[in-house]
């Protein structure tokens, strides 16, 4: 008696799946490069079918779905402070009831990020005052709320993403940023040029999450688009949509402007997987599968 209520309590924390048929784990890009977003695709082997699929990569929370028999797709992003490897950890639920955690370091390329010198307002180059760091401390707030949601919602997209402007980049992701000779971290975003009043467009399906004026970004909106990944765009002349429209990729979603933290009219397009600032490009090299219904 005792041995069957030990043996079942064992059973209870953790089911362990039997040698030799773990499921095969690809990664795409084979090395990807820091700050930037990859895809996880993970197809069943020899044994039970895979139920579901948890895990992490990069302190960020990973969401699977099935995209065809047998196989399951997340994206994933490696932060840019990443210096030899991304750990990914991926537990695996059999259709069994058995489990296994599978755990790999993806090794990743070093990215090439520049400095570059701005003058802007000085209320706005330096340390702020009380009155802004407290607004800036709740946009940041907002800012991570919408993260959240992001995690929350079920991926919304598929198919290939669209450019928000066909425009000239005129500041890179990852730059390291001097405001009037102050050394303020790095850019997290892609600077598009623009004249005031062009039109910035949804990259892909989602849904608005957030429609506000920031005190550095000026008027923004935020994305939703779903497993874990979100866009905003920032600086805004106006906003063309409002909180709980759901866009498709191409839909009109604001105007250039020049509003918040700026030396002149342009868009700073931002891409995160949760919390995970990563380039914008990046996701325009990701080909996701559509999911099965």
């Amino acid at each position: 008696m005792f041995l069957s209520v030990l043996f079942s309590f064992v059973m209870s924390i953790v089911v362990a799946a039997a040698p030799g048929r773990s499921p095969m784990v690809v990664f795409d890009p084979e090395i990807p490069v820091q700050g930037h977003l990859f895809t996880i695709r993970v197809e069943a082997s020899q044994g039970p079918s895979l139920a579901s699929l948890s895990g992490t990569t990069g302190g960020e929370e990973l969401h699977f779905v099935s995209v065809s028999a047998g196989v399951f797709e997340s994206l994933a992003p490696v932060p840019i402070g990443t210096s030899d490897a991304v750990e990914v950890s991926i537990r695996v639920r059999y259709s069994d009831g058995t489990e296994e955690t599978l755990a790999h370091k993806v090794p990743v390329q070093t990215g090439s990020y520049e400095h570059e010198r701005l003058t802007v307002a000085p209320r706005l180059g330096g340390p702020l005052r009380d009155a802004d760091a407290v607004r800036l401390s709740r946009d940041q707030a907002k800012a991570a709320e919408v993260a959240r949601r992001a995690h929350d919602t079920p991926r919304l997209w598929s198919g290939s993403p669209v450019l928000p402007r066909a425009a000239r980049v005129t500041s890179e992701f990852g730059t390291g940023r001097v405001y009037n000779g102050q050394v303020s971290g790095r850019h997290m975003g892609l600077d598009l040029n623009g004249d005031a009043g062009d039109t910035i467009v949804a990259p892909a399906r989602g849904v608005v999450a957030l429609v506000d004026e920031f005190l550095l970004a000026g008027n923004i909106v935020y994305l939703v688009h779903g497993g874990g990944l979100l866009s905003g765009y920032f600086h805004l002349s106006e906003q063309l949509v409002a909180v709980g429209d759901t866009v498709e990729a191409g839909t009109p979603i604001g105007r250039v402007g020049a509003t918040g933290r700026v030396t002149g009219p342009h868009l700073h397009w931002v891409v995160r997987y949760g919390t995970t600032s990563v380039d914008p490009r990046s996701l325009m090299t990701i080909r996701p599968t559509q999911p099965e219904r």
